[in-house]
């Protein structure tokens, strides 16, 4: 609609996580080295945390692809289930037979599955996203098959992703034993103000607009508006770009953003990255 408009080649500003478009702020930067520091040295249990909207998803899948072929990767979304259901899910993952087995014969299908990987040179890894839905029961189930081990080698490394309750969770007393396996923990906060501008922009740029399009004004009251998440980031501007080819508006200004910010408080359609 837009994008002849303004001289790009696709939307720079889905909501749809894409590695392509993955801006590296100093956090998301440390972010990825303490993550793939993690993967390459076999640490038990990696956790990554931020509010909704905040690239942590992005952020993975940009991970997976510096991940060689010697990286079995399954990855475990539907986190709301007991243990039982959370091991069909990961034998799942893996693609391992399940159905028909007892929560013994999955645990001990699921070693084989692992130590068969050791063998043939292969490290597996096991991505579970929304981990704040996991209750104590179930983190201490993935603890337990985290002790799978051959020749001193751990042979399952565990990656939590989730929101900031995950953090309140592994803090928790009774949680101890769990949180002394994290080997690497880290929270990706929203973004800052100088950020936000270059965040734009260089999604703009992946997009094929180097020529500026945000005032800096215009690039100030987003950030105000979203908090700094990003996908709160991308609603705003997608809707803008709309705004300003409906006006044939060469740039994208502080009052247009003003216009989009009043409609949406005036008619509805809020900015939460939900």
């Amino acid at each position: 609609m837009y994008e002849s408009f303004y001289g790009l080649t696709e939307k720079p500003f889905s909501i749809q996580p894409d590695p392509e478009f993955l801006f590296f702020s100093r956090r998301h930067s440390l972010a990825c080295a303490m993550l793939e520091y993690g993967i390459r040295n076999r640490s038990g249990f990696s956790v990554i945390s931020g509010e909704i909207g905040c690239g942590k998803t992005t952020l993975v899948r940009h991970l997976l692809t510096q991940l060689g072929a010697d990286v079995r990767v399954g990855m475990v979304y539907n986190t709301h289930q007991d243990i039982a259901d959370l091991l069909e899910w990961i034998m799942l993952a893996f693609e391992q037979p399940y159905e028909g087995l007892s929560q013994v014969a999955m645990y001990d299908r699921f070693q084989r599955f692992l130590i068969d990987e050791y063998a043939a040179g292969r490290r597996v890894l096991l991505i579970v996203d929304e981990a704040q839905n996991l209750n104590a029961s179930a983190l201490e189930s993935l603890r337990m098959l985290s002790n799978i081990n051959a020749d001193k080698h751990q042979l399952l490394q565990i990656l939590l992703v989730g929101q900031p309750q995950l953090n309140d969770m592994l803090q928790r007393p009774e949680m101890r034993q769990f949180a002394q396996r994290v080997a690497v923990q880290f929270f990706i906060p929203p973004f800052e103000l100088p950020e936000v501008e270059r965040y734009i922009r260089h999604r703009l740029k992946v997009a094929g607009r180097s020529a500026q399009l945000f005032t800096l004004k215009a690039c100030e009251k987003i950030a105000e508006a979203t908090n700094g998440i990003p996908r709160s980031i991308n609603i705003l501007c997608d809707t803008a770009l709309v705004y300003g080819y409906s006006m044939e508006a060469e740039w994208i200004d502080d009052e247009l953003i003003d216009e989009v910010l009043q409609d949406r408080a005036t008619y509805g359609g809020a900015l939460a990255a939900s």
